[in-house]
């Protein structure tokens, strides 16, 4: 069963063109002009991945993002017509997952839609040998469950988009250790377009932050290492 794609942009030729490419590879395609068109998709359908435009007339990108991270989980991509850090912050922020800016190539964007699809449906590049031999990875009152995709902070259930879960994955499998920026883009985010911006993963690490109630001045989770990156 193929994987099905929301693509919103009220660009007509983007939207068309986004939407043949998708197809040939086999993805079914849910391709809309307007938000509200959108909005009623995204209550009808089980998607797997949504691909906004930030600029919509009338209901933006932001606002879609945003209703779609109040119940689901999957894989979102904004797209932008500015390269503006405060674009790509806003939308990292409100909970996608990556972006891309205009004009882009389409193959890039479709190499990413796979990245992210491979990390929603996985979560992790961890090997079928390496997660029987450890589904569980803990912390303290902090608990990764790798066959259920579960987060668990003293035993409440924390939702964790599939790159939160991911980069939280990594942390925690070398807790103690320093996992650098480069190792963290290189684990994550392994397709060969994506621009290796550090405000990327410091609104992620953010995020997660905010989840797991750890936002204090010396957190008890993860912790910056300065000029080097992240440790647990």
């Amino acid at each position: 069963m193929s994987e099905k794609i929301l693509v919103v942009d009220d660009e007509h030729d983007i939207a068309d063109l986004l939407e043949v490419y998708l197809k040939n590879e086999n993805y079914t395609v849910y391709k809309y002009y307007s938000a509200m068109e959108a909005l009623e998709c995204i209550e009808r359908e089980e998607l797997d991945l949504a691909i906004l435009d930030i600029m919509l007339p009338g209901v933006d990108g932001f606002s879609i993002c945003q209703k779609i991270r109040e119940r689901y989980t999957y894989p979102i991509i904004m797209l932008t017509a500015k390269d503006e850090e405060t674009d790509k912050i806003t939308g990292l922020t409100l909970g996608a997952d990556d972006y891309v800016t205009k004009p882009f190539r389409p193959l890039e964007l479709v190499a990413r839609v796979k990245a992210q699809l491979r990390r929603y449906k996985k979560y992790s590049p961890v090997s079928e040998v390496e997660t029987q031999k450890t589904t569980r990875l803990s912390y303290k009152k902090l608990e990764l469950d790798m066959k259920t995709y579960e987060c668990l902070l003293d035993g409440e259930l924390v939702a964790l988009t599939p790159t939160e879960f991911s980069i939280l994955q990594l942390l925690l499998k070398q807790a103690g250790n320093v996992v650098s920026l480069e190792e963290l883009f290189r684990s994550v985010w392994k397709d060969e377009y994506y621009n290796k911006n550090s405000s990327t993963i410091t609104v992620h690490i953010r995020h997660l932050r905010e989840k797991l109630r750890d936002t204090g001045a010396n957190p008890t989770y993860i912790k910056t290492i300065w000029g080097v990156g992240y440790k647990i």
